[in-house]
Parts: C-alpha cells; sequence; structure tokens
C-alpha cells in the first residue's frame, strides 16, 4: 500500500513563508492524485490543494489561491505545497493525502483519499 510522510511545518511570522513536503512510499504507481487539508483547533477538516498525477492539474481553495502552491517531484515520489505571505488563520495542522482512485474523484472531497499522513503543524503569530 502507500505511506505518507509530511514535514516541513514550523512557527513563522505573518507574510512569511513555509514549504511542506509529503514524501510517498510504498505503491507509489497507483497514485493517481494527491491532496493537502488543514485543520484548525476546534474547526472542520478543509481543502487546501490538490494535484493530479496523469498531466499535473492543480487545484485550490479559495482562501490560499494566489498564494499556496502545489507541486510534485515524481522521481522523489514526494509533493510540495509552497505557502507564501501567511496569515494567522491559516494556523492548522496540514495533512498530505493520496488516491489510486480517478473515477469519482473531486479535489475538494476528503472521502475521495484513502490514505493519509500523520500531519505537521504550521503555526503563522500575528
Amino acid at each position: 500500500q502507500v505511506q505518507l510522510v509530511e514535514s516541513g511545518g514550523g512557527l513563522v511570522q505573518a507574510g512569511g513563508a513555509l514549504r511542506l513536503s509529503c514524501a510517498a512510499s510504498g505503491r507509489t504507481y497507483d497514485i493517481y492524485a494527491m491532496g493537502w487539508f488543514r485543520q484548525a483547533p476546534g474547526k472542520e477538516r478543509e481543502f487546501v490543494a490538490a494535484i493530479r498525477f496523469d498531466g499535473g492539474s492543480t487545484y485550490y481553495a479559495d482562501s490560499v489561491k494566489g498564494r499556496f502552491t502545489i507541486s510534485r517531484d515524481n522521481a522523489k515520489n514526494t509533493v510540495y505545497l509552497q505557502m507564501n505571505s501567511l496569515k494567522p488563520e491559516d494556523t492548522a495542522v496540514y495533512s498530505c493525502a493520496a488516491t489510486p482512485f480517478r473515477m469519482g474523484w473531486e479535489p475538494h472531497r476528503a472521502y475521495a483519499y484513502g490514505t493519509w499522513g500523520q500531519g505537521t503543524q504550521v503555526t503563522v503569530s500575528s
């Protein structure tokens, strides 16, 4: 199967930048798409960004569009989330997810992803 490990979180000042990494291992050849989700304390998990592996189409939540960029490195089996112009409201635990299925997949639907990483904390100070 597929295993995912996130890294790169930390504490930054508002306006700063971070790059998150999600390293995949196992049956990585089965991955159709990967996404990033986040969950702040007391709030629901929300979609951040996603990328398809068959051509690299990308998708973003309106709240991060223009500030965040999702990308992939197939040779390293790794997906990145470059986060610029960070705001305090971006503070959350960020998790990456992967799915082997293309039928019925929509980037913003958490239930479409079958494999999840452990999450990495991002804290943005005022």
